[in-house]
């Protein structure tokens, strides 16, 4: 949620995203461009850094027939027919990673952390004809509702490799505080948590470009979930905890790239602003909590609005997460009911 003093604080030196197929010229030898997604959040931003003889591009969009068409037209037009040289991924996510071993069988270097690298590889080898036991069984526990729970259970799920091409051996790591050079410039990693395990950001030495992907939103909140696979996580708790640390080098000049939206200027305020919005979010669970409640039950206090099905499995992950985080802190206490879904209460 966005409050009064955003406009005045954040501000957005490029106020019209390139179309398809095109490209907006940032800073030197800097271009965005956007590639499409077929959700509710329908575009996801990527950056091509011109190395002379080639490019660094920065994220890649799904692995999808339109996807490389444009890329395909970005190649041979404002790219000027140079090769892709090396694909830098912020995070695993499909909508960031989606085209990382297409580029690497044309003769790219992957460049990324170790966690996206392996989490990217293991769920792009990991595909499920039906949702697996254990997945149902984090849904029942979140309070799915019994006729959407036996509906998700019988359909084949998403799968990552319905949008991440195959990913070959062999890529390049990198870590919390290297730098290296990138389009004439030095550029130091901070790794950020919370939205995705190891997530990358990239600071320009003495510049103002930060390359943020998803740790750094001017105007929308990146999702924190819960999954089966660790379903005590807690990744609000490492998600503050990565705000305060970026906090401490933001500058009000920096020129954030951002993974969706637009490029913005007011990083300090805008890390503050994340984490008043989630302190906030948990305060309304908390309070909604004098009465017991399944996860899927705290829509409401969380999100301040209506959920639809289409949202659903993206709410329901976050609710699992505040709900984790609270009883981290040791402010609510759960117990399973007679249908298996976790029932959540303040502590008094």
């Amino acid at each position: 949620m966005m409050d009064g003093r955003s406009a005045e604080v954040i501000r957005y030196p490029f106020p019209e995203p390139p179309a398809a197929g095109e490209v907006t010229e940032v800073a030197e030898g800097v271009l965005w461009a956007r590639l499409p997604l077929p959700m509710a959040l329908d575009h996801v931003n990527v950056f091509a850094l011109d190395d002379g003889d080639g490019w660094t591009i920065v994220d890649t969009g799904f692995d999808t027939r339109k996807t490389r068409a444009v890329w395909e037209t970005l190649l041979a037009g404002p790219l000027s027919g140079k090769p892709v040289h090396r694909v830098l991924v912020t995070h695993y996510h499909p909508d960031h990673i989606g085209l990382a071993g297409w580029f690497q069988t044309r003769g790219a270097e992957l460049v990324t952390t170790r966690t996206s690298w392996l989490f990217a590889r293991m769920l792009q080898l990991d595909e499920h004809p039906l949702p697996v036991a254990e997945t149902v069984d984090f849904w029942r526990r979140a309070g799915m509702e019994k006729d959407l729970l036996a509906r998700r259970a019988a359909e084949r799920p998403f799968n990552f490799c319905d949008v991440v091409a195959p990913l070959p051996l062999g890529y390049t790591r990198i870590a919390e505080g290297e730098v290296f050079r990138i389009a004439g410039r030095d550029w130091r990693v901070r790794i950020g948590n919370g939205h995705a395990p190891e997530h990358a950001t990239l600071w320009e030495k003495g510049g103002p470009l930060v390359l943020g992907g998803d740790q750094l939103l001017p105007s929308i909140s990146a999702n924190l979930g819960v999954y089966a696979s660790e379903p005590d996580a807690d990744p609000v708790h490492d998600w503050l905890e990565s705000c305060v640390a970026f906090g401490a080098h933001a500058r009000d000049d920096h020129l954030v790239l951002p993974g969706h939206k637009l490029p913005f200027t007011g990083l300090p305020f805008r890390l503050g602003q994340m984490i008043e919005n989630h302190e906030g979010a948990l305060a309304r669970i908390e309070a909604h909590l004098a009465e017991p409640a399944t996860a899927a039950e705290c829509f409401l206090p969380l999100f301040r609005r209506p959920i639809g099905e289409t949202e659903y499995g993206l709410a329901l992950v976050e609710a699992v997460a505040h709900l984790n985080h609270l009883l981290h802190l040791g402010r609510v206490e759960r117990e399973l009911n007679a249908d298996g879904a976790w029932l959540w209460r303040r502590k008094t």
